[in-house]
């Protein structure tokens, strides 16, 4: 890991869409509702109180048609992706690395930026 971390925008906000998105009891059998939607809540209160996001300004959205146009070469399609690709946006106008724990999800864009897996980290639900 880096010995700095960052989020962008665009995870606090579907961090922030995250507690709003748990589907009810009656609709699935994984979890409890209310113990994921606090776990969620946890989860966005924490990367709210331990980073400043990297905004999605005007050079993250001129490299976005690069970046949007790196997935329809490598054979997929943008429209489905809009929040990780203006993420590997923000990467690619900062120059930063972009850790993931899912790395599947910014296939074809390796020659614009650096992609690290990395495994989900523990919080204190999960243990």
């Amino acid at each position: 890991m880096p010995a700095e971390l960052a989020i962008t925008a665009v995870t606090l906000a579907e961090l922030s869409a995250g507690p709003h998105q748990v589907r009810g009891n009656a609709e699935q059998n994984d979890y409890d509702e209310h113990a994921e939607r606090a776990h969620r809540t946890d989860i966005l209160q924490r990367a709210e109180n331990e980073f400043d996001p990297i905004p999605f300004d005007a050079e993250a959205a001129r490299i976005y048609g690069r970046v949007c146009t790196a997935v329809i070469s490598a054979g997929h399609q943008p429209r489905h992706r809009i929040a990780d690709l203006m993420i590997a946006s923000i990467a690619v106008a900062e120059d930063l690395p972009l850790f993931t724990t899912n790395p599947d999800d910014f296939k074809g864009l390796d020659d614009l930026l650096t992609v690290v897996p990395v495994t989900r980290p523990k919080v204190l639900h999960d243990r």
